[in-house]
């Protein structure tokens, strides 16, 4: 992999990782409300678009060749095979971005996460943490989206991921959505004002 072009850049890089069902899309969605300026990275998956996700916008869904043929090529700053399907961040989003001095915010998975660290080491990273493992179990489940098959993957991956939390500059406990948006609003902040 290339590095990306940061170094000369204004632009700020933040990077959100939970655990399936642990509401880092729901707290993006409210970041983005608060700051609209801020650019949301829409990732490309393989993975099946499930009710109410609206392509690109919610990703940009590819097939396995698709994706397969980006990997080959070097499109992705950063991929991996997540819960059964690939996922991706778009490189060129990312470098023209950067070239721009915007501000970027990354929804990606703890591998996705530590590659693009590894690249952008001045990027800052944030977990969101679920309250409990009941708690997060009944909320993955209660998002009525994935099958049973699913869903026990899921928890089985979460449970590495969580392992990992402390790999990450920032962790915000996700118990009240609005006290961990002031959170992260609060990380955020004054690093793009």
């Amino acid at each position: 992999m290339t590095e990306v072009p940061i170094k000369s850049s204004n632009a700020n890089l933040f990077i959100l990782s939970s655990v399936a069902g642990g509401g880092k899309s729901t707290l993006i969605g409210k970041l983005l409300t608060e700051f609209p300026f801020l650019k949301f990275s829409i990732s490309s998956t393989t993975r099946k678009p499930r009710k109410g996700d609206i392509p690109g916008i919610s990703y940009n869904f590819l097939s396995v060749d698709e994706f397969e043929k980006g990997i080959s090529n070097n499109q992705f700053l950063e991929w991996a095979k997540v819960h059964g399907n690939y996922y991706g961040t778009p490189r060129d989003y990312i470098e023209s971005a950067i070239r721009n001095n915007e501000n970027i915010i990354l929804d990606i998975d703890v591998q996705g996460a530590r590659l693009v660290k590894q690249q952008l080491p001045n990027s800052k990273s944030i977990f969101i943490l679920p309250p409990s493992e009941e708690i997060w179990i009944q909320r993955l489940i209660g998002r009525g989206s994935d099958d049973e098959e699913s869903i026990q993957r899921r928890i089985e991956n979460g449970r590495k991921e969580l392992l990992e939390k402390d790999q990450f500059d920032y962790q915000i406990v996700n118990d009240d959505l609005e006290t961990a948006l002031q959170e992260l609003i609060s990380i955020i902040r004054p690093n793009i004002t």
